[in-house]
């Protein structure tokens, strides 16, 4: 039987696939995890957490442009000013990830209390009615 994954797993995993360069395949990916969470998962395994099946299809969307060449910076100030600004910009997308979550789990919580269904909450939006005036 396959062993759950953790979140530091699910973590590292993230990391790997935001790192990959090559052709992407589930197979090639599974194989690579082997060294990194000391299993070798299956497709079924890593698809049942949505955040590493919405990452990969991420990443697989994005077709050629991962294989554009990096551009090198012109000096290792440049490069390192780059990384600082990257850093504090990934910082910052955390931190309001992280407020996102908490709003969600507070809408999730006062939607279970008041009755909602799931059925109710993810119902599309109506059809916009353009020209139709409003009398």
């Amino acid at each position: 039987m396959a062993r759950h994954l953790t979140a530091v797993d699910i973590e590292r995993i993230l990391q790997k696939l935001d790192g990959w360069e090559g052709r992407l395949t589930w197979e090639a990916f599974c194989d690579s995890l082997l060294s990194l969470i000391g299993t070798r998962p299956t497709r079924q395994t890593l698809s049942a957490y949505i955040k590493i099946q919405e990452a990969f299809q991420h990443k697989k969307g994005r077709g050629d442009v991962g294989k554009v060449k990096v551009k090198v910076p012109a000096s290792i100030t440049v490069a390192a000013h780059r990384i600082k600004r990257l850093e504090e910009e990934n910082a910052r997308l955390k931190n309001e990830n992280e407020g996102l979550l908490e709003q969600f789990v507070i809408w999730q919580y006062n939607a279970y209390c008041h009755g909602l269904t799931e059925q109710q909450l993810t119902a599309p939006l109506p059809k916009a009615r353009r020209g139709a005036s409003e009398e």
